[in-house]
This record gives C-alpha cells, sequence and structure tokens, in this order.
C-alpha cells in the first residue's frame, strides 16, 4: 500500500437520493463523506451520475457537488407515453469505472443496485482494486455487498441534520 492512496469514487446520484429518503427520510451528506474519504488518501477521480430535470433546485444541488469536487454527469429526465420515466447510468457508471480501476488502488461505489456486483467482482480480479460500497442497509442489494471488498451502511452519520 503507498503513502498516498488514490481513490476514485462514483456516486448513483438517483439511487442514494431515493433510498436515504426512502429509509431516514434525510439527505445523504456528500461534503461529509468527501471529508472522511480525502483523510485516507487522495481522490484522483469523483463522478456523480445524475438525472438533469432542469429545476433550479436540482441544479443548486448539482452546483454544490460541483463545488466539493465532483464532476457531475448528467442525463436528461425522460418521460415515456405510459408515465414511467427514464434516466439510468449503470452503463455509464460501468464504462468509467472499467475505464479508471487501472490507475487508482481503491474505487468506491455510492449505490445499492445489485447490477454492479459483477463490476466490482471483475475490477478487483483483473486490477487488483480494493472496492467499497456505500449504500443504505435494507435497500443494498446482497450480491452487492458480497461482491465488494468492504461495505459501509450509510448511517445517521452520513446524512445532513
Amino acid at each position: 500500500m503507498s503513502a498516498q492512496q488514490q481513490i476514485a469514487i462514483f456516486v448513483d446520484v438517483q439511487n442514494i437520493y431515493y433510498t436515504c429518503r426512502h429509509s431516514f427520510g434525510r439527505q445523504f451528506n456528500y461534503r461529509g463523506f468527501w471529508k472522511k474519504v480525502s483523510a485516507q488518501g487522495e481522490i484522483v477521480a469523483a463522478n456523480a451520475y445524475a438525472i438533469d430535470r432542469g429545476d433550479d433546485q436540482q441544479r443548486k444541488f448539482q452546483d454544490a457537488l460541483r463545488h466539493i469536487g465532483f464532476n457531475v454527469k448528467l442525463k436528461p429526465y425522460i418521460q415515456r407515453s405510459d408515465g414511467s420515466a427514464k434516466g439510468d447510468w449503470d452503463v455509464g457508471i460501468t464504462i468509467d469505472v472499467m475505464e479508471t480501476a487501472p490507475a487508482v488502488d481503491r474505487v468506491i461505489l455510492l449505490s445499492g443496485d445489485g447490477d454492479f456486483d459483477r463490476l466490482l467482482t471483475h475490477i478487483h480480479k483483473h486490477h487488483g482494486v480494493d472496492t467499497e460500497v456505500y449504500g443504505v442497509p435494507a435497500l443494498t442489494a446482497n450480491s452487492l455487498i458480497d461482491s465488494a471488498c468492504h461495505y459501509h451502511p450509510i448511517d445517521q452519520q452520513l446524512l445532513l441534520p
């Protein structure tokens, strides 16, 4: 282990927003999270993947993420004719993780989505990267928890007051 670990962070913003709101009725503390992780090494990449609905409150949130240090990647919000909505970043997150993993010591994923389990297993096996997941315990897929080297349950300490 090097003196200064190289860390990459990938945030599934919609997943973290809805799981924190559903379980705690509160929002995730991105600034507190950043402070915690930056004390453990150098954050060399930090992407937050979000859906852009174009409203002012959402823009303020995205600007706050940028101010903390995140690169905010946006996809347009798509309302289907049947009333359902589309806004899935799984493939984009996967590609970015695959491209970044060979250059870092740790990949931290904020999501509860079990679709990422094979991704974490793959980058750990093929690149020797430590993988960590932050997710709301009741709403994080067991397969994702099992695939990560370390799982960190989102609790009161990682939420805004």
